[in-house]
């Protein structure tokens, strides 16, 4: 529960600036695939908010709820997910103001549940599900197995692994079908730091 704790503290301080009306969750190991100007018109134009939260029937899913989080927090509506997220004002506001769900999963999310994949999309999801997006901004390689997404290095930084990301997928944005999907790009390991700077220019209009 200190994650979510910590990453509430973010939103908390992150709210006092009145003027701050979209908040985004990244780290350390994300980069922007995108100029600034297109990552504030695609969030700021966009009717919902990109939490990416699903229903996930299978053992790291609703294999993780507790009975013991009903009435408030029921198995249908038992979400799984990114912890990265952009929400609006209203959404932040609700993260931080939860007393209800919270005792909930601080007493009966513990490992094998993990509190950052569950937490905010399920309360999100109970509170304003028309606000959500249900997909996030971030891509990430999970084709190599295991918990955690690849993490690339210097080798890997090159046009074509860019193209890969930016072609060929779709997406549904303000209810239309959309060819932008992601903004950011998870995980990037220091050695990556130097070959991205190279390519700024030309893969990302820096």
């Amino acid at each position: 529960m200190s994650m979510c704790d910590a990453e509430r503290r973010l939103i908390a301080n992150a709210l006092l600036n009145i003027s701050n009306e979209w908040f985004i969750l990244l780290s350390e190991a994300f980069i922007p695939l995108q100029h600034f100007k297109i990552v504030y018109l695609y969030i700021s134009r966009s009717r919902h908010s990109f939490v990416g939260s699903f229903d996930d029937l299978g053992p790291y899913g609703r294999g993780r709820y507790d009975a013991n989080m009903a009435p408030e927090v029921k198995s249908i509506d038992w979400r799984k997910g990114s912890q990265w997220f952009e929400v609006n004002r209203k959404l932040a506001i609700d993260i931080i103001s939860d007393s209800v769900y919270y005792p909930k999963f601080r007493d009966f999310c513990r490992p094998a549940c993990y509190v950052d994949e569950h937490y905010f999309l399920t309360i999100l999801t109970i509170q304003s599900p028309n606000l959500l997006a249900n997909r996030s901004l971030t891509w990430a390689d999970w084709s190599r197995g295991g918990p955690h997404p690849a993490t690339f290095g210097k080798a890997d930084i090159t046009v074509e692994f860019f193209k890969r990301i930016n072609e060929g997928e779709l997406c549904i944005y303000n209810n239309q079908p959309s060819s932008l999907c992601f903004l950011f790009a998870r995980k990037f390991a220091l050695s990556a730091l130097n070959p991205l700077l190279y390519l700024g220019s030309e893969v990302f209009k820096f």
